[in-house]
């Protein structure tokens, strides 16, 4: 199964300048984490990020903050636990016109608002914040697709644990050049050439 931009939302967890110098190889993981904001403008997948503690912790590094449309300032853990699930579901369409007028057998269905169930989703710590909100994801029947080169711990160990339980529990674990060439899906499409200067 591949990944489908019209079908994505990428979810950038917690990049937080006070957090990111204790991180296990903290400038690549922050790089892949731009990249994949940028990517994602190239294919219009929306972007939100989430900051843990920002009074403490303080906000996003100030280039990945940049590329995501909103940002959620949480405590919990679990960026599910304080609304992200919210922004991530299409609200439902209300019905337009008089149709609720009319008798049932002559109504027009709904129109099914466009879902955007893959979640792409990168962070730090991996093995809490970013563990926690991506179970809660599943839970709430996305596919989650974590980006295991933007993603990190303090420790190298902790990050390869969640890693693993995340795979467990039916997290698919990708690349940053996974997730553009997919939403790429060919060399045709007029973005690549955007996209090869993002990679090389």
């Amino acid at each position: 199964m591949l990944l489908d931009a019209s079908q994505s939302q990428l979810v950038l967890v917690d990049y937080q300048a006070q957090l990111m110098p204790a991180i296990f190889e903290a400038d690549a993981v922050a790089q892949n984490a731009v990249r994949l904001g940028k990517m994602a403008h190239l294919f219009e997948v929306p972007v939100w990020g989430t900051e843990q503690n920002p009074s403490k912790l303080g906000e996003n590094v100030p280039d990945i903050r940049a590329l995501c449309q909103r940002t959620l300032s949480k405590m919990h853990f679990s960026g599910m636990e304080e609304g992200l699930g919210e922004w991530l579901r299409v609200p439902a369409k209300a019905p337009q016109g008089n149709a609720r007028s009319l008798p049932k057998h002559l109504q027009k269905p709904a129109a099914a608002a466009e879902e955007r169930n893959m979640i792409v989703i990168a962070g730090c710590e991996a093995h809490v914040c970013l563990l926690q909100t991506a179970l809660d994801l599943l839970e709430d029947e996305f596919e989650v697709w974590v980006v295991t080169d933007a993603c990190s711990s303090r420790t190298e160990r902790n990050r390869d644990a969640a890693f693993d339980r995340l795979a467990g529990a039916g997290a698919e674990l990708v690349t940053t050049e996974m997730v553009g060439f997919e939403w790429l899906r060919t060399a045709e499409h007029p973005a690549f050439p955007e996209l090869l200067k993002l990679v090389l």
